[in-house]
């Protein structure tokens, strides 16, 4: 099955959700690590940086864990800039865990693919999904300094910083997440700042 494109990021809370996730849409998935975005203010400056520039599209499962966590992001955020998209309270465990959660309620990762699909474009309906007038492309990386050269690493990991992004996204993940957070134009100029 063909990834579908979204306009906005997805915003979820563990890896295993932005794993399932990310094998059915082409969009940036961010997770915010459950209640660790409390205190993660990089990450937090990110996404709202991500939702002023495009909106982002809020996923969290529907036990009351999920719905701290989306409160707070509405607060921090706006409540202007966030769609949400709310999975049904499905009892169960997913097959990753022992024992069910303590709402005995499915995270999101073990709803049923065309449920996720039903409940993103239900909150955020894609008719088209315009591509960026110049997107980056690795070459970009390449020209920044920020893949094939001998500092790559280091340069890679200092931007990764200014824009609260973990170090240890590969290329291609850090292709997605620049792309909605800058133009190419703003890119370039961001890095000869840091880089000079």
């Amino acid at each position: 099955m063909a990834k579908i494109p979204l306009r906005e990021p997805l915003v979820v809370e563990g890896k295993y959700d932005k794993q399932k996730l990310s094998e059915l849409f082409d969009t940036w998935v961010i997770a915010v690590g459950g209640f660790r975005i409390f205190k993660n203010k990089a990450l937090l400056e990110t996404l709202r940086r991500a939702a002023h520039k495009t909106g982002i599209i809020l996923l969290t499962d529907a036990d009351g864990a999920g719905l701290v966590i989306r409160n707070y992001l509405q607060g921090a955020i706006g409540s202007a800039y966030i769609k949400h998209a709310y999975t049904p309270q499905v009892q169960g465990r997913e097959k990753r865990k022992r024992v069910p959660g303590k709402e005995g309620l499915l995270g999101v990762e073990g709803i049923a693919d065309n449920i996720l699909i039903d409940c993103v474009l239900r909150a955020a309906p894609q008719e088209h999904v315009p591509q960026a007038a110049q997107p980056l492309t690795k070459l970009d990386l390449y020209e920044l300094g920020l893949s094939g050269c001998a500092d790559s690493a280091a340069r890679r990991r200092k931007l990764l910083a200014h824009c609260g992004l973990p170090d240890y996204l590969s290329t291609g993940a850090m292709l997605d997440a620049l792309q909605c957070l800058y133009g190419k134009e703003e890119l370039f100029q961001l890095c000869a700042q840091l880089f000079a």
